[in-house]
């Protein structure tokens, strides 16, 4: 944030553009934090909003982009092997999978909203070999929706956009390891129904 900051003009923007598309590679990288604090910079002058939303719009895309491909081209080996079935059973898969090709294109215009799920999805969405074009037609309209809504809400809130990114950072923070515990809970249940069954 700080070095993000100290920039102007191109810098910042290559910056930003860079930090989302690597995180189609796995950096780790929270992109709705970064994206926050990239439009909280439209506040103190180091990025315009137009721009912003413009260059975070091609950084999405690519990233997003890249997962799909990750997917596409490893997904159905990954998913299918013994490792990941151990987490997520082919009968699952399978219902997902079915879930996901009914929806088809709107579901990829769904997961640009599901913060925290999005790369799993996306990967999960490749390997089903949906086409290309869907993701970038419908994963594109939705971060046009998404990202001036981003901007235009953290000008609006203005000088209180600091309060509202530690609320949201603390959110998470609560949220992930409930998330957790529920998620063991699930498989506990699940195996006691198997075993008494």
């Amino acid at each position: 944030m700080a070095f993000l900051q100290s920039l102007q003009g191109a810098p910042a923007y290559a910056l930003l553009f860079g930090a989302l598309a690597l995180s189609g590679f796995g950096l780790p990288i929270n992109e709705d934090i970064l994206l926050l604090l990239a439009a909280a910079l439209t506040l103190q002058g180091v990025m315009e909003p137009v721009p912003l939303v413009a260059v975070a719009w091609c950084g999405i895309l690519c990233a997003d982009g890249l997962i799909f491909h990750w997917g596409h081209r490893f997904g159905a080996r990954l998913l299918r092997h013994r490792l990941a079935a151990r987490v997520l059973p082919p009968q699952r898969l399978d219902a997902m999978q079915a879930r996901m090709l009914r929806w088809g294109p709107a579901y990829i215009f769904a997961v640009r909203f599901m913060p925290g799920m999005r790369t799993a999805l996306l990967f999960a969405a490749g390997s089903l070999k949906m086409p290309y074009r869907h993701l970038f037609v419908f994963d594109g309209a939705a971060a046009l929706v998404e990202l001036p809504l981003l901007v235009w809400a953290v000008r609006t809130v203005g000088g209180r956009w600091q309060e509202i990114l530690a609320a949201v950072r603390q959110w998470q923070g609560v949220l992930l390891p409930v998330l957790v515990v529920l998620a063991v809970l699930a498989w506990v249940l699940v195996r006691r129904r198997r075993k008494a069954g």
